[in-house]
């Protein structure tokens, strides 16, 4: 499941994001990469700054907290610390699936991937988020602001980057329900929930699916 989080960062937390950024230091985004990935990896990461990193965290999780398609799609269990990418011309990510257990510390699973927008689309070239699906390759560019969650087992790539630069955050998260196609069906299934609970939250409808709904993430949930 691919979904789109519109306007997950307001202008002003952009700005603010971008004016830590611009003042920062990148490194060759191969340090990071496991042994196959960095075969086809060619990108630049921002430098270990713990202080700086704390900042760009405050300012992303703040909103990604208080999304509710974020929670609705991704049921988070444990979120990683975002990594902030960079691309100018020539660089690229080939096909690559993400590592399944990440951590330097307390490890984790890595569930779904999420990359958040941070410039507009057309102040670049190239640069696509190219996702292999079941139903052929789909091509993500975003707005500045938006993000994409999708699963970690996908096959996907970073499209070369030809004029300007892509600058992305990025994070991985261990959901409550591992299985991508249960969280697909609880997504949808919330979808109609909370349609049905604004609407008309006295009916036998809504509070069958609403039943329903809770009651297969209990059956599904890993805690």
């Amino acid at each position: 499941m691919l979904i789109q989080i519109p306007e997950l960062l307001n202008a002003a937390q952009l700005d603010k994001i971008h004016e830590l950024l611009d003042q920062a230091r990148f490194v060759d985004g191969r340090l990071t990469a496991g042994m196959a990935a960095s075969k086809v990896k060619n990108n630049e990461e921002l430098a270990l700054d713990p202080e700086l990193l704390q900042r760009l965290y405050r300012i992303i999780m703040a909103s990604v907290g208080h999304s509710a398609v974020f929670r609705s799609a991704v049921l988070p269990a444990k979120v990683a610390d975002f990594i902030f990418a960079r691309y100018q011309p020539g660089m690229h990510y080939g096909d690559h699936v993400d590592d399944p257990i990440m951590g330097q510390g307390p490890k984790f699973r890595t569930d779904v991937s999420m990359t958040i927008f941070l410039n507009p689309p057309e102040t670049y070239d190239g640069g696509e988020l190219v996702i292999r699906t079941p139903f052929g390759e789909q091509q993500v560019k975003l707005p500045a602001g938006h993000a994409v969650v999708y699963p970690s087992a996908s096959v996907h790539r970073v499209a070369e980057v030809g004029r300007g630069e892509r600058l992305v955050a990025l994070t991985w998260i261990q959901s409550f329900v591992r299985d991508a196609a249960r969280r697909e069906l609880l997504y949808e299934l919330d979808q109609a929930r909370e349609q049905l609970l604004r609407s008309d939250p006295q009916s036998d409808v809504a509070k069958n699916v609403d039943r329903s709904y809770v009651n297969l993430l209990r059956m599904w949930a890993e805690v």
